[in-house]
């Protein structure tokens, strides 16, 4: 089974870069997106052979999510069912025979780190809201977490120590989902790779320079350890600030 994970940055934008082409190409069982920016009838998508599921921000052109897949699932589910973090289309659960499938667009803790107080609180209930779920079955989670976990997931590290996504409460909110029982799927195959990011800012060049921060992953319950097969990050798709990654799983 191939999963795919992108953050579009605006959905209606990639779509008139290159995202079908990708999405064609790549061919994913499962196909999921953050920062879809935009509100319900904005876009007609033909996806043949997939279903489709949306969770939209009551903010316009703000967040969102999505996911299409092949299979049909048993259940979808919008959000983790707390009123305060289910404003912003944020989460969309599929549960499937035997796993759970989360994409998430975790809160950007901002400039000034004005959102960091809530983005502690969204971590605390998301890790609560995922551990939940695996109790009943493996859970699979993926997207924009906006964090780099550690120094080799960013190119500068020593310059961005207290700035958002590389704050040590956010890295540290990250290690405790780890140590809980979730494995980052990448670094699991590739624990030392250096120089492979998800996202690169617009401005200085950034992508051109390769001065990039990995923040997009797929977690996985250790349960789902041995079906494992193959992570990957597209650093070579162009079409939104951040590349798709994908895991291969049994």
């Amino acid at each position: 089974m191939k999963l795919i994970s992108w953050n579009v940055n605006g959905i209606r934008a990639c779509v008139s870069k290159n995202f079908m082409e990708f999405f064609n190409e790549v061919d994913a069982d499962i196909f999921c997106l953050q920062e879809t920016k935009l509100q319900e009838n904005q876009i007609d998508l033909q996806l043949e052979g997939y279903f489709q599921y949306w969770n939209y921000a009551k903010k316009k052109g703000y967040s969102g999510t999505a996911i299409f897949t092949k299979k049909e699932p048993l259940s979808v589910t919008y959000g983790i069912n707390i009123e305060e973090h289910d404003q912003e289309g944020r989460v969309i659960t599929l549960e499937f025979e035997d796993f759970y499938m989360v994409t998430v667009y975790t809160p950007n803790s901002q400039s000034e780190l004005k959102r960091l107080d809530y983005r502690m609180k969204w971590e605390d209930d998301f890790r609560k809201y995922l551990k939940k779920l695996d109790e009943i079955k493996p859970v699979i989670v993926c997207g924009d977490l906006n964090v780099a976990h550690k120094e080799i997931d960013l190119k500068n590290p020593k310059t961005n120590r207290k700035n958002a996504g590389f704050t040590d409460e956010e890295r540290n909110k990250f290690t405790q989902l780890i140590n809980e029982g979730f494995i980052d799927t990448f670094r699991y195959f590739y624990p030392d790779e250096a120089n492979i990011y998800s996202w690169w800012s617009y401005r200085f060049k950034a992508r051109e320079k390769n001065a990039g921060w990995r923040i997009d992953y797929f977690c996985a319950s250790e349960k789902l350890k041995d079906r494992l097969v193959s992570a990957k990050i597209h650093t070579e798709v162009l079409g939104s600030d951040h590349c798709p990654v994908e895991l291969v799983i049994k």
